[in-house]
């Protein structure tokens, strides 16, 4: 019996591309039960960044249950939880003179975009937020008014509402022009449009297309924000915790959000894990309680979370991530060279890639030939016509190249076949 198609929903969606059994995971592998590999450039969709069942993160976890260590704890204090914030503390906001309060809610994506919604509307008294075309914030009703997606909108079954959207940088209609029409907007006092309380915006749109925003307009829209008195709210949540060769997608942008929100790679080890980092006097206007979570008390997630942080007490692995995120790029862009008749085009920022093929029909047709071949990745963008590839940060360099190498055939083979 296929006890998948039989009693799961059909709300599955992954399982459909990549139709096989997974029982094994290791760093940027994965095998199924017939003892196939696959190369992992999808990595749990940016959870796996320190890729699957990493040793010392594994072993972190394994001495903390033989310890009999506290597992669920809501929001009481754990010295799981303690040794997560010193080393956050430590090793991320202390060395880049970031001053946020650390807050913990339900441990998806999601729930961190939603108390950050929450949040910036009890800060500011207003109910509007703008979020921008191509963006990806999340699937609860809050989260998802922010999602501009019109398949994830559509099967929402309610008005979502209190949310504009305007062009990213990247878009049609976009760029700091388009941001001073806003401005103008807002600034009339007949314009007609209610002064928003917040900004969401990500620094790199991974779902949307891997659209890559400049410093330049990044810190328009935090001058924008600042000056209508509201805030920005950066989603760093698939772009964060060293994917793009820095801790933080928008480091060295010249933006200070008033939130941040983290989740995916956060947990180390692919346990769920979120937490907004909340400038202090935004934090304030929180009451105890007022914003809960049953399990936002994830200890197994600070111990592996602790584990990744030392990743980060030095430059190592940044220097990594960006030396293999530059052979990926430089792959891309033979690929989009080989086949520039077809107006393929290549994005992205450290070891999150992308290839635009133009034609969604063709990316997924690709994802499919590279699976039968043994190597992962999720198609994204309008209409899924974008390649996204973001494998493990630890993902060994003749590995990386295997993995392209396959991409590589299968785009040939699907190309030729289109032809």
């Amino acid at each position: 019996m296929d006890w998948f198609e039989s009693y799961e929903s059909e709300i599955r969606a992954y399982a459909r591309s990549y139709p096989a059994v997974f029982v094994k995971g290791e760093n940027a592998k994965q095998t199924d039960e017939n003892g196939k590999e696959y190369i992992d450039f999808y990595a749990g969709a940016g959870v796996l960044n320190f890729g699957h069942n990493h040793p010392k993160l594994k072993a972190a976890i394994v001495e903390y249950i033989q310890n009999d260590g506290v597992l669920h704890s809501l929001d009481m204090m754990t010295g799981a939880k303690r040794e997560f914030i010193k080393g956050f503390v430590e090793t991320i906001l202390k060395p880049r003179k970031m001053d946020y309060k650390l807050q913990f809610m339900g441990p998806t994506g999601t729930n961190a975009v939603e108390a950050a919604l929450k949040l910036a509307r009890r800060v500011t008294g207003r109910k509007e937020v703008v979020a921008f075309s191509q963006g990806f914030h999340g699937m609860t009703l809050g989260a998802l008014a922010c999602t501009a997606n019109e398949v994830f909108r559509n099967a929402s079954g309610v008005p979502l509402t209190m949310v504009s959207h305007w062009p990213f940088e990247s878009n049609q209609g976009g760029g700091i022009e388009s941001l001073d029409t806003l401005r103008a907007l807002y600034e009339n006092s007949s314009g007609g449009a209610e002064k928003p309380a917040a900004f969401i915006v990500e620094a790199i749109q991974a779902e949307g297309g891997v659209n890559v925003a400049s410093a330049e307009w990044l810190q328009a829209l935090q001058a924008l924000a600042r000056d209508l008195g509201a805030l920005l709210i950066v989603d760093d949540i698939q772009a964060g915790c060293g994917r793009t060769g820095h801790y933080f997608s928008f480091e060295n942008m010249g933006i200070d959000p008033d939130i941040v929100t983290l989740a995916k790679g956060i947990g180390g080890l692919g346990t769920p894990m979120a937490m907004n980092l909340v400038k202090p006097e935004h934090d304030k206007h929180w009451k105890p309680g007022e914003h809960t979570g049953t399990f936002r008390g994830q200890n197994i997630s600070f111990v592996a979370g602790r584990e990744a942080l030392r990743f980060f007490e030095n430059n190592d692995l940044m220097e990594q991530t960006r030396a293999k995120g530059q052979i990926m790029q430089q792959y891309l862009q033979g690929l989009a060279e080989r086949y520039s008749e077809h107006g393929f085009c290549v994005r992205g920022k450290g070891m999150m890639q992308a290839l635009d093929v133009k034609d969604g029909a063709l990316a997924k047709a690709v994802a499919r030939d590279c699976f039968d071949h043994g190597m992962l990745f999720g198609p994204c963008g309008v209409g899924g016509q974008v390649i996204k590839l973001i494998p493990p940060l630890t993902i060994p360099e003749e590995e990386l190249q295997a993995g392209l190498a396959i991409l590589e055939q299968a785009l040939q083979r699907q190309v030729e076949m289109k032809s």
